[in-house]
């Protein structure tokens, strides 16, 4: 019994130097910047109390409710069009076609690349001056217009194809590895039953795929919450602030305008906001769980 415990307190023992970190670097600072957030601070930090005035504030502001409506409007698409065209790939490659491994690695390459990297390649390709219009007119087509990326009303949604062609393929891999996992004796019975495959993924594959679907959207929830990159990379949150979201919002007051209070209000509204996306999936992983094990 005693070497056992020894293990075990060896083990917690361990431990302590993540714990620390977990409760000082994320734990602690979550705390700091929440409550900075009911602060006056400028430049620098105060600790004075001000109540929600920077909420106030901030929900006053055009630009924080752009930057919202925008993270909305992109969230929508790239979700939905990560999640289609994701299954659509995951299907393809559960065919059992030649050459999987080498169209699997196509399919999955995008998210290899970071977002900058991505938002450049967008950026030159969608670029009316340099990208597909002016291919497009050097090819003699000089009626042809794409400038959408240049346009406020639908940059927006050039940033979310971008993004779902980058981010498409991990769900593709998430999707995959569901599929495989089905048993080939319910694909035996449909064939029998004469039941046409498009009715078999809508109403015995997806169901029994649910988890994987879950786990998918909050990872692209997740993304969704915190992009910011893609979009410095594409727009730099223009044409005028067409393409503003929230995290670019938070870096802007915080190292350019020096208004710690508003960037980190903002911040704490978005923490809230990945906590709620958060909270069903944990507790469908684990308190659920435990609840059904007990």
């Amino acid at each position: 019994m005693k070497p056992l415990r020894l293990r075990r307190l060896s083990a917690q023992a361990a431990l302590i130097p993540t714990w620390v970190i977990v409760i000082f670097a994320y734990l602690g600072t979550i705390l700091w910047t929440i409550r900075i957030s009911f602060t006056s601070s400028g430049i620098l930090p105060k600790y004075d109390f001000v109540g929600f005035e920077q909420y106030e504030r901030l929900f006053r502001s055009a630009r924080w409710i752009i930057s919202v409506q925008n993270l909305a409007i992109f969230g929508v698409m790239f979700i939905v069009g990560c999640l289609v065209l994701g299954f659509l790939m995951a299907v393809f490659l559960d065919q059992r076609i030649k050459g999987e491994g080498i169209f699997r690695t196509i399919f999955l390459y995008p998210y290899a690349m970071s977002f900058i990297v991505t938002g450049l390649v967008w950026a030159w390709i969608l670029n009316p001056t340099l990208g597909i219009q002016h291919a497009m007119h050097n090819w003699g087509w000089t009626s042809f217009s794409f400038d959408w990326l240049a346009r406020g009303d639908r940059a927006i949604y050039m940033v979310g194809f971008a993004g779902i062609w980058q981010s498409a393929g991990l769900v593709m891999a998430i999707l995959l590895a569901g599929l495989r996992g089905i048993d080939e004796d319910i694909w035996k019975a449909a064939r029998v039953d004469g039941i046409p495959t498009w009715r078999v993924y809508i109403s015995i594959v997806i169901p029994m795929m649910s988890g994987m679907f879950v786990t998918a959207i909050v990872l692209l929830a997740i993304a969704v919450v915190k992009v910011y990159d893609i979009v410095v990379a594409m727009t730099g949150g223009g044409p005028g602030i067409s393409t503003e979201v929230p995290a670019k919002f938070v870096i802007d007051y915080l190292f350019n305008r020096q208004n710690i209070a508003l960037a980190t209000a903002a911040a704490s509204v978005m923490f809230v906001a990945v906590l709620v996306v958060l909270g069903p999936w944990l507790y469908r992983q684990y308190f659920r769980k435990e609840r059904r094990a007990a």
